[in-house]
């Protein structure tokens, strides 16, 4: 044999050199060593334990932080690492809540799984983890401390990936914690709400705040009227967990199945993003032409607003005034429905806990008081409540969303993706209109998973630069290069989860591969619509003419700036 080889529990293995530790060598061979701490996105923190192999000394190696060399030879299930395991398992059972049956997590728990997976059946130590308190002071998310296994997922996800740093360890040894500086309330931090530690916890230490049980009264309420809109990327985070391909039919069959629930009418806020789209063109060719704050930052994502307020004050002004799509049709259909006779109840389906906040805020609430979205209910909240109906999604026939709302066009479908934004935006500016247009923009840079992309197009004989950013770490980068005269663009996208949408904590968990997948569903689904541009979409000149007519501004912008 040629080239370089180490042995894994008697199999030669080559090695391709791109390999930054054993762990990736072992499973690209098909063995699956457990895990707790290691994500590849995220720094090696080597805590759990659990992924340990044995070389053919006996000696015995973290498999996450050991990189690998030729020559070597590793076993990875001899009885020592079985016994090894297993004890791990106990003890961290033995400092953790066992009310699994009730854990927002159950059956989803890594740790639960593990535990089956080794066959642990008792706990030979008793359980020193004391009653549950858990910290519920956020509307995006909760902790539960005495679920919490120390390994470190949500700290590195919240400081490296995001750059919020809102939690972190405290205090030592068996008092250790994951908390907010000086044990304050989670609402008290700096979180913005964004999530990404609740995705990749593997317990039930931090799960996704839940509003349904409310909903379910609302829906019961022959006096009530509940609309929802449901946001593209909720479809591709559906599809997984009913093992349907990728959002081609589970918008259709999530629509039946809402309205089997009690929704009386149901709209894709795709149709918003079309608002969106000419509202945000149109406020960045003012800027441009008149000299205005530039660049112009997107204002889609509530956590990014949320990460702008509290990390770059500075950079307000530069915001796009535009609501996020949710907020618009949250307007319209208050507005649109307000005289129906009932009460009139607004949820929005969305794969981002952020929401959650941006409907509580004061800038979303009419002269009333009143919130133009009532809820925000996550892909995970549906996906349960589908569930709890009993409904058998995948026997489900497809159903069209309701009218009068329920035209939009492929641009605001691809929203959900990092990069759909600026693709539909650019759709609207070019000055080439024709079909081979619309793929050399999608050809241009604005379709990758990567955390940030360059892209630009001429507009009336001037080139056009954009940015587009997904992570809030690349995001803080970025804005100080700007800041710092490195770079210059005049508009830039801004998502805060890797990805976009399509990765928002409110989705089933996605790993890099599984975000390109979710967003090329969008891209499929995007080319099979029958409108491809906003302004092509004939419902929003009704708009327009009708619910907008002379309250443009009200409706559809916000002031950040206050």
């Amino acid at each position: 044999m040629t080239g370089k080889f180490m042995t894994i529990d008697n199999i030669p293995v080559e090695l391709t050199g791109e390999e930054k530790n054993l762990l990736e060598v072992i499973r690209r061979t098909g063995i699956e060593l457990p895990t707790f701490c290691y994500y590849s996105e995220l720094s090696v923190y080597g805590a759990c334990r659990m992924c340990m192999v044995e070389d053919d000394r006996g000696n015995i190696h973290a498999a996450c932080s050991t990189p690998p060399k030729a020559g070597m030879t590793i076993y990875t299930n001899t009885s020592r690492l079985r016994k090894y395991r297993r004890n791990i398992l106990e003890l961290l059972l033995a400092n953790h809540c066992r009310d699994c049956t009730t854990c927002e997590k159950s059956s989803d728990c890594k740790l639960q799984q593990l535990a089956q997976r080794f066959h642990i059946t008792g706990v030979r130590f008793p359980n020193a983890q004391t009653k549950p308190d858990p910290d519920c002071s956020s509307p995006c998310i909760s902790i539960d401390h005495s679920k919490c296994i120390l390994c470190g997922d949500c700290v590195r996800m919240c400081n490296e990936v995001q750059h919020v740093g809102a939690i972190d360890f405290a205090y030592r040894g068996a008092k250790m914690v994951v908390s907010p500086a000086f044990g304050r309330p989670m609402a008290e931090s700096g979180c913005v709400g964004c999530g990404q530690c609740a995705a990749v916890c593997p317990t039930g230490a931090i799960v996704i705040k839940k509003d349904t049980e409310r909903l379910w009264e609302d829906l019961a309420d022959s006096n009530t009227r509940v609309i929802a809109q449901i946001a593209p990327a909720v479809r591709t985070g559906v599809s997984k967990t009913f093992n349907e391909k990728y959002g081609d039919l589970a918008m259709g069959k999530l629509v039946a199945a809402l309205r089997r629930m009690g929704f009386d009418e149901v709209f894709d806020t795709s149709t918003s993003a079309d608002l969106t789209v000419l509202e945000e063109s149109s406020e960045f060719l003012e800027r441009l032409e008149t000299g205005g704050k530039l660049p112009l930052y997107t204002s889609c994502c509530p956590a990014w607003i949320r990460f702008a307020e509290t990390r770059h004050p500075e950079i307000l002004e530069n915001i796009s005034t535009c609501r996020s799509p949710m907020e618009m049709f949250g307007s319209v259909i208050k507005e649109y429905f307000g005289n129906c006779g009932k009460r009139v109840v607004s949820v929005a389906i969305m794969p981002c806990t952020a929401k959650k906040f941006e409907a509580m805020r004061d800038e979303f609430r009419d002269k009333n008081g009143t919130p133009y979205v009532d809820y925000v209910i996550t892909s995970q909240e549906i996906i349960q409540m589908i569930r709890q109906s009993g409904i058998r999604f995948d026997e489900l026939e497809p159903e069209a969303v309701s009218m009068p709302f329920g035209m939009s066009s492929g641009a605001g479908l691809i929203f959900g993706a990092s990069g759909g934004v600026t693709e539909a935006v650019l759709r609207r500016l070019s000055d080439d209109k024709s079909a081979g247009a619309i793929r050399s923009i999608a050809n241009s840079g604005v379709r990758d998973i990567a955390g940030l992309k360059e892209c630009s197009i001429t507009h009336n004989g001037e080139e056009i630069k954009i940015a587009i950013v997904s992570g809030l770490e690349n995001t803080d980068k970025l804005i100080h290069r700007i800041e710092e005269g490195e770079v210059s663009y005049h508009m830039v996208e801004v998502m805060a989860c890797p990805g976009g949408c399509v990765s928002g904590a409110g989705q089933p968990f996605a790993k890099s591969g599984e975000r390109r997948q979710r967003s090329e569903s969008l891209y499929r689904n995007d080319r099979m619509c029958l409108i491809r541009r906003s302004e092509e979409n004939p419902l929003m000149e009704e708009l327009y003419s009708g619910i907008l007519k002379d309250r443009t501004h009200e409706l559809l912008h916000v002031d950040y700036v206050k």
